[in-house]
Parts: C-alpha cells; sequence; structure tokens
C-alpha cells in the first residue's frame, strides 16, 4: 500500500468516525492538513468507491473473505470393500518395495 493510499484510506475512516459525508474535497482536505501530499485521482476514487459501500460493513468484514467452495461428500464403500481395499493397497506396497532394492542391479554406489 502506498502512502497516498493509507493517507486516504485514514482520511475517510476519520470522515466516516465523525458522521462526515466521504467526498474527494474532504479527503484531500484532510490529507492536505496532515501534511501528506497525494496525487489528485486518490481522493476522487476513495470517494467514488465509499459512495457505494457502506464503512462498516467493510471495517466489520475485514479478513472475513468470501466462504470456501461447498466440498462434495460422496457415501463412501462399505466395510467389506474398505477392508478388500486396504489389502490391495498391502500388497501393491509390498510388491513395490520388491523392485526398489539395490539388491536386484547387481552393484552398489559405494563399490
Amino acid at each position: 500500500m502506498s502512502v497516498d493510499e493509507a493517507a486516504c484510506t485514514y482520511a475517510a475512516l476519520i470522515l466516516f468516525d465523525d458522521g462526515i459525508t466521504i467526498t474527494a474535497d474532504k479527503i484531500a482536505t484532510l490529507c492536505k492538513a496532515a501534511n501528506v501530499k497525494v496525487q489528485s485521482y486518490w481522493p476522487a476514487l476513495f470517494a467514488k468507491l465509499l459512495e457505494k459501500r457502506n464503512v462498516e460493513d467493510l471495517i466489520t468484514n475485514v479478513g472475513s473473505g468470501g466462504g470456501g467452495a461447498a466440498v462434495a461428500v460422496s457415501a463412501g464403500p462399505s466395510a467389506g470393500a474398505a477392508k478388500e481395499e486396504a489389502a490391495a493397497v498391502e500388497e501393491e506396497k509390498k510388491e513395490e518395495a520388491k523392485e526398489e532394492s539395490d539388491d536386484d542391479m547387481g552393484f552398489s554406489l559405494f563399490d
């Protein structure tokens, strides 16, 4: 966040806290009073954004973000099918372990 953005943000929050309507002129005036030079388009951008948004909602919803996507949960396999699947996985692991051994290659890195 640039200094210009931060200054306009704080100016808008000050205006909101005091119950004053947020306009580009008022944001620019507060920045000038604080001896912060901002580019002329920043106050107008903030005023335009905040005329359509409720500042209180923006403050209270900080970090809430959107909800995550819904996760589809399917019914799991039956207990018998789960046991068979687990046995098949174990059998595959044993076969892979045998294939990966260095004994079958006939040489070693340190020979």
